[in-house]
C-alpha cells in the first residue's frame, strides 16, 4: 500500500500509469509489477507499507487499485454530527483484505470520547495538526509528523485541541485471527 504525502510520483502499475499526488492510495496486492518514480523538482515523501499477505481458503486476492482521498467520502462516528470521521479507502465488510489503511480525522475540539481498544497492534501517522492521544495512563502530545505504534489492547482516546483540524493514517490488520505463537504457524 502506497499513500503520498508530499510532492509527485508517477505510478507504473501492470503497465498502467497513475499520477499521485498527495492523499492518493494505492493498493497492491501480491504478484502486481509496479514501479514509482518521482517525476517532480521536489521530493516525494509516501508511506509505503508492506506485509506479507495472509490468504484466506476460498477468498480470492482483492485487486490492485488507486484512488485518492477526496475520491473517498468519510463516514463520520455515529453521534458526533461529523467532527469525528473515517476516511475508508476498503469497505469494512470486504474478508479479502487483510489490512485497512484508513484516514481518521476530528474538527477542533473534537474528541474520541471513550477509551476503546483493539485486538492488533497498530500504527498512527499523525498528517495534521495537533492533539492528546491517550495511551495505557498517559495523555501524550502528537502533532503532524509523528508516528505512533500501539500494542494490542492498549487503552486509547484522543482530543483535538486544535486550533485546526486533526487528522492520521490508520493501519491495522483485520478480518485474520491473530497469530498465536511467534512462529505464525510455520516451523
Amino acid at each position: 500500500m502506497l499513500f503520498v504525502v508530499e510532492g509527485q510520483a508517477r505510478l507504473v502499475r501492470d503497465g498502467q500509469v497513475h499520477a499521485l499526488t498527495p492523499g492518493a492510495y494505492a493498493y497492491l496486492p501480491p504478484g502486481t509489477t509496479w514501479s514509482l518514480r518521482n517525476d517532480g523538482a521536489g521530493p516525494t515523501r509516501f508511506h509505503w507499507i508492506r506485509k506479507a499477505y495472509t490468504p484466506v481458503p476460498g477468498l480470492e486476492v482483492p485487486p490492485a487499485f488507486v484512488t485518492h482521498e477526496t475520491a473517498v467520502a468519510p463516514v463520520p462516528m455515529p453521534g458526533t454530527d461529523g467532527a469525528w470521521a473515517t476516511t475508508r479507502f476498503v469497505a469494512p465488510d470486504d474478508l479479502r483484505h487483510d489490512m485497512h489503511v484508513n484516514i481518521v480525522a476530528l474538527r477542533p475540539g473534537a474528541s474520541i470520547p471513550f477509551e476503546e481498544t483493539h485486538v492488533m497492534e497498530h500504527g498512527l501517522f499523525i498528517l495534521e495538526g495537533k492533539a492528546v492521544y491517550r495511551l495505557n495512563r498517559d495523555w501524550v502530545e502528537v502533532q503532524a509528523g509523528d508516528f505512533l505504534w500501539l500494542r494490542a489492547y492498549c487503552p486509547q482516546a484522543c482530543y483535538a485541541g486544535g486550533p485546526g483540524p486533526f487528522r492520521y493514517l490508520l493501519y491495522k490488520d483485520v478480518n485474520r485471527h491473530a497469530p498465536l505463537s511467534p512462529f505464525r504457524g510455520r516451523r
